[in-house]
């Protein structure tokens, strides 16, 4: 957590010296979303070991139900949480995704061995198609909806097509993909997070600093995104009868702070960053205590 949030705090010196920012950011920003990323969701079915086939089914169901909540929560919980209308699409889209692709990987692999890195791969398939749907709507409002007709080219973007082949090799067994496929993609994917955290820092740069610190709004949405979300959830899973292991997995994912996708499509739609930027700052920096704190007393 502190190596992840040490890229972000050389973003932000970069960005105050000059090395990066405006449109330098948003082509970074395009690269990561259209190249990078979907590079790192394929490598990621690429490991060489397939998870237990058993797993898979369950993992895909409770992240299908899982998202089907936050997604509630993300539409219904903003417009109590702030008085501001356009910072509404920032805060659903904070409350709903997590940084399971930058963030959850290595901290899954932390705690429950680097095997469960596939299965936070499965539930990332979920997370990914939700993030470039719902969360394209939650940040730009009525701009991807055409006569009340969602616009079906989100469902193509390259993102979504890395996602459909990656659920297609986990489902097929399929893990004799040669080297010369894998190596690349895998060099590809892991300029993914640290470009991601360097364009989150250089973000924080354009921010007075006493923005850095948060308001009551950025607070609150912290505490719903760490805490509140994950538990509730947890819960929820166990009740319906889902697996020790999946569940805390799942809860792991979910319990990561604001994905970094949420600055990346404010800047790709170019909506305003300041909120997004915020709460990500602040969840990412209190994750170095909740993530823990989580893991002792509910795993």
């Amino acid at each position: 957590m502190l190596t992840l949030f040490a890229l972000v705090v050389v973003g932000y010196v970069a960005g105050k010296l000059g090395y990066l920012g405006g449109d330098f950011d948003r082509q970074l920003s395009r690269l990561v979303i259209n190249i990078t990323c979907p590079a790192l969701i394929l490598s990621s079915s690429m490991t060489g070991t397939l998870p237990d086939r058993h797993l898979i089914l369950p993992l895909l169901l409770i992240s299908v139900i899982t998202y089907i909540i936050l997604a509630g929560g993300a539409f219904l919980l903003p417009r109590y949480l702030t008085k501001k209308t356009e910072d509404e699409g920032s805060i659903g889209f904070a409350l709903m995704f997590g940084n399971v692709g930058f963030m959850g990987y290595p901290v899954v692999a932390s705690i429950f061995g680097h095997e469960a890195v596939f299965y936070a791969a499965v539930l990332n398939v979920v997370n990914t198609f939700a993030v470039f749907t719902i969360g394209t709507i939650l940040i730009t409002g009525k701009s991807e909806i055409e006569d009340g007709h969602f616009q079906k080219k989100v469902l193509y973007s390259t993102p979504m097509l890395a996602a459909y082949l990656t659920m297609a090799i986990v489902a097929l067994e399929i893990d004799n993909i040669p080297e010369a496929v894998s190596q690349p993609l895998t060099m590809l994917g892991n300029i993914t997070v640290p470009a991601a955290l360097l364009i989150i820092g250089s973000s924080m740069s354009n921010l007075p600093l006493r923005s850095l610190l948060g308001n009551t709004t950025v607070y609150v949405t912290t505490l719903f995104r760490l805490a509140i979300l994950p538990i509730g959830i947890h819960f929820l899973m166990n009740i319906a009868g889902f697996s020790p292991m999946v569940v805390n997995i799942n809860t792991l994912v979910i319990a990561m702070p604001v994905a970094t996708y949420g600055t990346i499509l404010c800047l790709k739609y170019e909506k305003d960053t300041t909120m997004m930027t915020e709460v990500t700052f602040i969840t990412t920096l209190l994750s170095m205590i909740s993530i823990p704190l989580l893991v002792t007393f509910f795993f």
